[in-house]
This record gives structure tokens, C-alpha cells and sequence, in this order.
């Protein structure tokens, strides 16, 4: 077990949560899908995890312990995989064919029954106890807020519901267009890859496995999953209502193993297409060795621009908030650098954002363990970023005091650095002060109506694309803004925000070739199938045909 910093403070939670109604629900059989109490889940009481292959629930020879990120104790006791074990993972992938599980013209049936899947999945989860039970558990293995965790399961209810009934259907919808002579017709239909791949992170334990693993099998693929082991449970769990629900035991597999591991797995098994959310190297591997088959969301240094025009700005305040600090920053789409106009900054919008992060606190886990940054290497960055000529630590920059999560992981201060703008710029400064911490951490500067121009040079030389905010009502300003830079998911307007991207619009980053995105229609199809244009050319040649002269 690794070694605590301080004993923990008494753990109050943000609202009522389940408790003892929820062991209770478990222990009387309601939850008659579920190996785990996220309630009774401890070091000495750990969980055990499964791999999912070939339709059945399987132990490994070996196991790893997963530590709780508020204590340190081992708390889950999960597979892992060895190289000797890899076999029949590999099988699955390479059992799908090309053509799919289904296609709209072989197995039709299949969008039926996935659209009943999932209006069962959404029922499933709109029964308290089980939308306590996944929220509950996604506490327990990422350490973020009540709220936080519920949305998480309610975007996937509301999605799952959008998706009943014929909108699984719908994806496979084709068109026709007329040929050049009679019997001839061009029909272009979305084709699935075959054995395909989903590779997820640690901070949406539920939201992102859930949403890609369905859209995968939508389109007709069979995925073999693997999300951070340090999560993986909480999908392990929904993978079991998913089989509850009438999911067939042989659409997918879901291996618990190393990266390593995992990817010899996808090389063996000649991985179709992997969709891979996570960090830029990781994506960058992955496109080397699987030959650029694959779509990625990965790094997010994401801005957000407040314009000329100061509006409501108590609540801008609170939005730029929770963009830079929710989940202790932990989101891809978190906000990572603020350029603010100096008309803001003389209205007091710092005072109010510093005074905003104050109320974050690890009691209400509106602050938490960031489980990729350790303390040091937080302060590191921090003291690279203030070695700056005119930058400043605006607010925190201190590690937080009195808990016991473990020191393999970062407890921080909600912080923020001033970097002047030219400063930014400059070539020495740029790669430091665009680096994501992908914890609760963001750079801000200060720009006037003339070096905006220098905003924007920023903006384009960031090389991670995926969400920006533009707090204007200007339509001017918002304008030029948009019609200079290229991120994915961009708001704009006085209520633009950075994250909390809801289930009924595209999320993902644009200007790469592989970029992926979640949600939609358009998403899904785009990442998980291809075009093919069958031609069909079937009119009776006329009666006066010649053989013509060869060419």
C-alpha cells in the first residue's frame, strides 16, 4: 500500500447519496447483474474484476490491485492479463468479418434489436437506485464531485434514449443517385470496418466507454475494450447491464491488461480501426504501429476568449470557474489558457474568479486527486511559468493540506498564473506555456482591441484543436474570432463555456485527419464506418451495339 500524506477528513458528501439504501438494494438481489458494493468496496474488503471474451466472464492467472484515490487502499483486485493469455482476445478481433456483424444488407434485424437495447439500458438507468449505484462507483474510482459523476450517468440515459427505437436504423441510412443511362443507379451506403478497438481514460469512467463501445456496434463492428484499469469497473459493471439488458454475449470483449499488452493484442488481431481517447504520445504510438487506422480525441489545450464587451459578468466568473476547475481540472476540454480583455479586468472579473475557486475544498470533492500530475510535477510547471519575465502566480499554487490521498497522485490548490502576452509568444516561452496540466491549473493574460491580432497567433499555433469559448455578444468580434481559428467544439457568446458538452451535439477536435468525435449521428458514422458506393448497372444493351475501337 502506498503511503498516506495525512489521515482524511471526514468525507461529507455534496447531497444524500445512496449509502445503506444501496448495499441494501444489492445485498436483496435488485442489483442481480452487479459483483460490486461501490458503498463496501476497501482495503479490507476489496472488489474483484473480470475479463469479458468469447461470451463469458473469465479470471487471469495473475492479478493487480488498484489503489482507492482517496486513501491509497488497494480497493479492487482486477485481472492481469498476460502475453499467454492474449489468444482468444485476438480471436475476437479477427473472428468479425469486414462486412460486419451486420451492414444494410446482411443481418438488418441487428439495428432492430440494438435500438431495444438500448431503450432498455435507458429505462435501467433512470431507476434511482441504479443511476446511484454507477454514480456512486465513479466516486469512488476518480474521487469527483456528486454532480460531477450524475452527469456522467444522466448524459448516457439521455443519450441511450435518443437513441431507441429506429435512430440506430437511421445511421444506416443510404441514397441514390440516377446513372447515366437506363438501369443504371449509384447507391452509397455507411460499411462497418469489421474487429475494431476502443481505447478510453480515466476521467469519464461511464460517458465515454458507454457512448463509443454502442456506436461501434451501431454501425455493424465487433469492439474489443479497454478502458484505464484504474477505472475500468465502473464499465465492467455497465458491461454486465448491458448483457442484462439483451445485449447478445458475443458482440464485444473487454480485456483488462497494460498498454503494452493491449497493444500487441490490436497488432495480433489486425485491429480494423481503433478509436483512442488519451494523451497526444499514446495517439501518436498508436498511429505508427497500427498503420494510421485509427481516430483519436486526444490532448486538449483549449481557450477561451473574453471580448470587449463585459456582460453578465457574475456569471461568466462562475462558467470559467468550472471550466478551468470542475473535476479539479481533469477534462480534456477543460479550460487551460483565459485571454481577457482589458475592459474585463478592470470591472474586478479576476477578484471574482479567484474568489470563486476559494469555495473548492476536498469535504464537498469540488476538489480531488489528479491522477496524472503528482504535486511536484504540478510545481514545477508552475515555477517554469513564473520564471517568466512579468508572469505571477494570480492565486493557489500551493498543494492542498490535511488529507491522505496517496502521494502518487496530485492534490493541488485550484491555481492560476499570469503570463503577459508577449511573453507567450515568444519562442523560448510558447511549448512551456501550452503544455496541458491536465489538473486544476490554467495560464491567463490580458489583451486590448490592438493585440488581438496576437490572440489569435496563439490560437493558431496551438497544435491541439479540441474545445474554445468565446465570451462575446460582439457580433464583429465573434466573427473574426471564429473565422480565424479551427477548434472542434467551439461556443460562442456570452454564456460560451468550454465544457460540459451535452449528448445532442458533436464533441471532438478538428484540423487532423484522424480526429474523432462522440455523440451525434454525424460522429458516429464518421468514426466508425466507411463509404461504399455499390453501382448498379443492370439495363439491357440496345440491339445496334458494336464492338468499339480499342483505346
Amino acid at each position: 500500500m502506498l503511503r498516506a500524506v495525512m489521515r482524511p477528513l471526514p468525507f461529507v458528501r455534496p447531497r444524500p447519496t445512496p449509502g445503506r439504501a444501496l448495499s441494501r438494494a444489492i445485498s436483496m438481489g435488485k442489483f442481480s447483474w452487479a459483483t460490486v458494493d461501490p458503498e463496501k468496496m476497501s482495503g479490507s474488503n476489496p472488489a474483484n474484476a473480470q475479463n469479458f471474451v468469447r461470451g463469458e466472464w473469465q479470471d487471469t492467472k495473475s492479478t493487480m490491485n488498484i489503489i482507492d484515490p482517496l486513501n491509497g487502499e488497494e480497493f479492487l483486485v482486477v485481472p492481469n492479463t498476460q502475453l499467454d493469455e492474449i489468444g482468444p482476445f485476438v480471436e475476437g478481433l479477427r473472428s468479425c468479418p469486414k462486412y460486419g456483424l451486420h451492414n444494410p444488407l446482411h443481418n438488418p434485424e441487428r439495428y432492430v434489436m440494438l435500438g431495444e437495447v438500448c431503450h432498455r439500458l435507458s429505462v435501467l438507468l433512470g431507476d434511482q437506485e441504479i443511476e446511484d449505484f454507477f454514480t456512486r462507483l465513479i466516486q469512488r474510482t476518480v474521487g469527483k464531485s456528486w454532480a460531477q459523476c450524475k452527469g456522467e450517468v444522466v448524459t448516457c440515459r439521455k443519450w441511450l434514449a435518443s437513441f431507441s427505437g429506429d435512430n440506430v436504423r437511421n445511421l444506416g441510412r443510404s441514397f441514390a443517385l440516377p446513372g447515366d443511362h437506363s438501369g443504371q443507379e449509384t447507391r452509397g451506403y455507411r460499411w462497418p470496418f469489421g474487429g475494431v478497438a476502443v481505447i478510453t481514460p480515466f476521467n469519464f469512467p461511464l460517458e465515454i466507454p458507454l457512448i463509443q463501445t454502442l456506436s461501434a456496434l451501431f454501425m455493424g463492428n465487433r469492439p474489443l475494450v479497454k478502458v484505464d484499469e484504474k477505472v475500468q469497473i465502473v464499465f465492467e459493471q455497465m458491461v454486465r447491464l448491458f448483457l442484462h439488458a439483451g445485449l447478445p454475449k458475443s458482440d464485444l470483449d473487454l480485456l483488462w491488461s497494460n498498454g503494452p499488452l493491449c497493444m500487441e493484442v490490436l497488432k495480433q488481431g489486425d485491429s480494423k480501426m481503433t478509436l483512442f481517447t488519451g494523451s497526444q504520445p499514446v495517439a501518436e504510438l498508436l498511429t505508427t504501429e497500427l498503420r494510421g487506422r485509427v481516430k483519436l480525441e486526444d490532448a486538449g489545450f483549449d481557450w477561451k476568449i473574453l471580448g470587449p464587451d463585459v456582460l453578465d459578468i457574475d456569471y461568466v466568473a462562475w462558467q470559467s470557474d468550472q471550466d478551468a476547475y470542475a473535476y479539479s481540472g481533469q477534462k480534456c476540454s477543460a479550460q487551460s489558457i483565459l485571454f481577457v480583455h482589458q475592459n474585463w479586468i478592470k470591472e474586478g472579473f479576476l477578484e471574482k474568479i479567484k474568489a470563486l475557486a476559494a469555495r473548492r475544498n476536498l469535504k464537498d470533492m469540488t476538489l480531488g486527486p489528479v491522477l496524472t500530475w503528482t504535486n511536484r510535477r504540478i510545481q514545477l510547471h508552475i515555477d517554469q511559468l513564473t520564471k517568466i519575465r512579468g508572469a505571477h502566480t494570480l492565486f493557489g499554487g500551493k498543494p492542498l493540506e490535511g488529507h491522505s490521498i496517496p502521494e502518487c497522485y496530485g492534490a493541488f490548490e485550484p491555481t492560476a498564473v499570469f503570463v503577459p502576452l508577449a511573453e507567450i509568444l515568444r519562442p523560448e516561452h510558447f511549448n512551456s506555456v501550452t503544455t496541458e496540466l491536465f489538473g486544476p491549473f490554467q495560464v491567463i493574460t490580458e489583451f486590448n482591441d490592438e493585440s488581438l491580432p496576437m490572440v489569435l497567433e496563439a490560437c493558431e499555433r496551438m497544435q491541439s484543436h479540441l474545445t474554445a469559448g468565446i465570451v462575446s455578444n460582439d457580433l464583429e468580434f465573434q466573427t473574426k474570432v471564429l473565422s480565424h481559428t479551427m477548434n472542434g467544439t467551439t461556443y460562442a457568446g456570452v454564456r460560451a463555456r468550454t465544457t460540459g458538452a451535452p449528448q445532442n451535439h458533436w464533441f471532438g477536435p478538428a484540423g487532423d485527419p484522424r480526429s474523432a468525435g462522440i455523440h451525434t449521428p454525424e460522429a458516429i458514422k464518421l468514426v466508425w464506418s466507411g463509404q461504399r458506393e455499390i453501382i448498379i448497372d443492370g439495363g439491357r444493351v440496345d440491339p445496334s451495339w458494336t464492338t468499339p475501337k480499342a483505346t
